[in-house]
């Protein structure tokens, strides 16, 4: 289930940085990083229940990419108007 929430999440994210401006994306992409990285994290401690070194490499490096996003996102230069 939280494979399936994390792809639309992304897909979604993907869809709006095309569509939405500037400032509004910035805030649409900090949001949903956030928000995928509290579901990575759900994903990480489930798959600790049962360890498997694939499964918590692919879910630690998932957590640490997703919380990238709203960090860049926060930190990317705002443009001139």
């Amino acid at each position: 289930m939280f494979q399936t929430a994390i792809l639309l999440v992304l897909l979604a994210m993907a869809f709006l940085s095309l569509t939405l401006k500037d400032s509004i994306n910035r805030w649409v992409n900090i949001i949903a990083g956030i928000v995928v990285t509290g579901l990575d994290i759900v994903g990480l401690i489930e798959h600790l229940a049962q360890p498997s070194a694939y499964a918590i490499l692919i879910w630690a490096s998932k957590v640490v990419v997703a919380a990238l996003i709203p960090w860049y996102a926060y930190k990317w230069p705002k443009k001139e108007a």
